[in-house]
């Protein structure tokens, strides 16, 4: 029978870029082998819920310019409690029993990594944001 663990670590994609190595301090190698595996896995729904937001904000985002849909984007994540609470539920959802007791030892400096990989996952990309076109009635 498998865990919860290993059923959670089977669906994470595997990052082949990652480096870890002895000199990394313990958060930036929770970063690596936790924080951007599930971010990664997550994407699909972190754009969702993204864009639901832009939606429940009236839509201003579409008439903005670029640099201001990419401090709208900031601002989303490092200022909205409430957006930034549920993005950072989405991410946690995923550990493991175990990363979480890791994550609860410094969850402050976590959550900073955590909120700007998930900001720069958005602006990344920017171009999805793009406004829906209506369908018309042929």
């Amino acid at each position: 029978m498998s865990t919860r663990k290993s059923q959670i670590n089977g669906i994470r994609p595997e990052i082949l870029s990652t480096t870890i190595n002895d000199n990394m301090s313990s958060d930036e190698r929770f970063q690596n082998l936790v924080l951007r595996p599930v971010i990664k896995f997550q994407n699909d729904l972190l754009i969702e819920v993204f864009r639901n937001y832009i939606t429940k904000h009236k839509s201003v985002f579409y008439d903005l310019s670029l640099e201001k849909r990419i401090l709208y984007i900031e601002n989303a994540i490092h200022k909205d409690m409430k957006f930034r609470n549920s993005m950072k539920g989405m991410v946690i959802g995923v550990f493991s029993v175990e990363e979480y007791l890791i994550y609860i030892e410094n969850s402050s400096a976590l959550n900073k990594r955590m909120m700007n990989l998930v900001k720069e996952r958005l602006l990344s990309q920017i171009q999805l944001f793009e406004k829906p076109e209506l369908l018309t009635a042929v």
